[in-house]
């Protein structure tokens, strides 16, 4: 893979400027990595909205179905899904930050696929789509090597 998916300026602002996560994949079970990261991102004052079928309310969220159905703006679009299934959360994504209409001056707009998440191709897509990519990084990993604050 490539290291220009991890780039360090891009995973700092996507962290630290960033407001609102949507989390695609997660459900209410704490023994998944996806709840974790919401969690951790919620306790850094992060907004997080669940993406699953199952439209669960997740620590304290009401849950949409599909990034289609999102209703609330979002920053970031984490992949917390296996790998092959990242192209086609990818491509949601790209369609959800266009309908946004122009990027603005410091908005963040970004696709995170965590660690073992990995489809360059898909990467590229979101790159040349205007967006920020982040791939096979954790937040919480970044977020302490980073020394961002709490």
């Amino acid at each position: 893979m490539s290291d220009s998916y991890a780039d360090e300026a891009v995973t700092r602002r996507v962290l630290l400027d960033s407001r609102t996560w949507a989390f695609v994949g997660l459900r209410d079970n704490p023994g998944r990595t996806a709840y974790d990261m919401a969690q951790l991102l919620q306790s850094r004052g992060k907004a997080i909205v669940p993406v699953h079928p199952a439209a669960e309310t997740v620590l304290g969220e009401s849950g949409v179905s599909s990034l289609a159905e999102m209703t609330q703006r979002v920053d970031v679009v984490g992949v917390y899904r296996r790998a092959e299934h990242a192209g086609e959360v990818a491509d949601e994504a790209i369609k959800l930050f266009a309908s946004y209409g122009p990027r603005r001056d410091g908005e963040v707009r970004a696709v995170w696929f965590p660690l073992d998440v990995i489809d360059e191709a898909a990467a590229r897509r979101v790159r040349e789509a205007g967006l920020d990519v982040v791939m096979d990084r954790c937040p919480a990993i970044e977020w302490a090597r980073l020394r961002l604050p709490r």
